[in-house]
């Protein structure tokens, strides 16, 4: 059988061949990473991520927890600040090895094309599947979860493994192109604003961004800005009303999205749309964006990202573009990864 006989209206799905994994990733060509290169002037680095352990706690989302160190083990003993003289009386060597238990998605992460998707009829028989990008399916591409053929075959009971889809194919890739700045906070303010495309258009207008297809589109919001003056705690109340976010529910703008020929979305904000979505009834998405996006397009978001003092610099020196590379862990099997995006200017 056949993976799928109906794509849903507005998708890419086959469009860049009946296996493709990357979406409009396929649009970061080598002509387009040229493109980024030669916005490069003056040789300035920007670091684009967060400390790895902000926000601080879980109030944000209550299954994603900060990252937590320990030292490797060492025939019983923490080896950290471990003597080799306690092995060899010879030695002088002190070393440290350490560890992580990580939420992938925590801070500064992308999420991958299987960390979204949808309930959809795939074969035209009348029976919805759980599907993602391409039509690459629940139990068969994407393992794990309470359903028993979900797991069938997949890792250590409770695992998960992304044999499709899986993040490592954005690192393959290499997620290096031409980065686009709109600086919503500096056009809207700080205020917590839902952006359609009629203001998104605007705001774009106003600061003269234009996009090409297989930019990557960053939108500053300020809301990374308002994690770190909250220092590892955040005031989950507060950031309800911080920065811009997109309107997942307007179907003008994500029409844009599909038209526009970007190869990525990256925000500085928490999930990039409005959440809960301004959809309702049946057959409805809790995340219109990232259905559009991940699901439908192959578009891949970026989210909590750091832009204020690239989009200072940039704004100082009239400029929206600038040379972005930003892969992920390559990590075989996990659907999103945190990443230390660059920004050269």
């Amino acid at each position: 059988m056949q993976r799928w006989n109906r794509r849903p209206d507005g998708s890419t799905w086959g469009d860049y061949g009946a296996d493709d994994e990357l979406g409009r990733l396929n649009l970061l060509t080598e002509e387009k990473v040229l493109q980024a290169v030669r916005e490069v002037r003056v040789g300035k680095v920007f670091c684009l991520s967060l400390p790895l352990d902000l926000p601080g706690g879980n109030v944000l989302n209550p299954r994603r927890h900060p990252p937590v160190l320990s030292p490797t083990d060492r025939n019983g003993h923490p080896n950290v600040n471990f003597a080799v003289r306690r092995e060899d009386a010879t030695a002088v060597d002190v070393l440290n090895d350490d560890q992580v238990t990580l939420t992938l998605q925590y801070s500064t992460q992308w999420d991958g094309l299987s960390h979204v998707g949808a309930l959809f009829d795939t074969q035209g028989d009348g029976a919805e599947r759980l599907v993602y990008y391409n039509g690459y399916e629940a139990g068969v591409d994407i393992l794990g979860g309470d359903d028993p053929a979900a797991s069938s075959g997949c890792c250590p009971p409770g695992g998960s493994y992304a044999r499709k889809l899986g993040i490592d194919n954005y690192a393959r890739k290499g997620m290096q192109g031409r980065g686009v700045m709109v600086d919503l906070a500096q056009a809207l303010g700080m205020r917590r604003t839902l952006v359609d495309h009629t203001v998104l258009q605007e705001v774009m207008r106003d600061q003269n961004v234009t996009v090409e297809p297989g930019d990557m589109l960053v939108l500053r919001t300020g809301f990374a800005e308002a994690i770190v003056r909250m220092a590892g705690n955040p005031d989950h109340a507060a950031l309800e009303q911080v920065g811009a976010v997109l309107d997942g529910a307007d179907a003008a703008l994500l029409d844009w999205i599909g038209a526009s020929g970007i190869a990525a979305i990256c925000a500085d904000n928490y999930a990039v749309e409005a959440y809960p979505a301004r959809t309702a009834g049946p057959g409805r998405s809790i995340l219109p964006l990232h259905h559009h996006c991940l699901f439908k397009l192959g578009v891949p978001l970026a989210e909590l990202w750091y832009l204020e003092e690239l989009a200072d610099w940039l704004r100082a020196h009239d400029r929206t573009r600038f040379l972005l590379t930003a892969p992920p862990l390559r990590l075989p099997g996990a659907v999103g990864s945190p990443v230390t995006p660059v920004a050269t200017v």
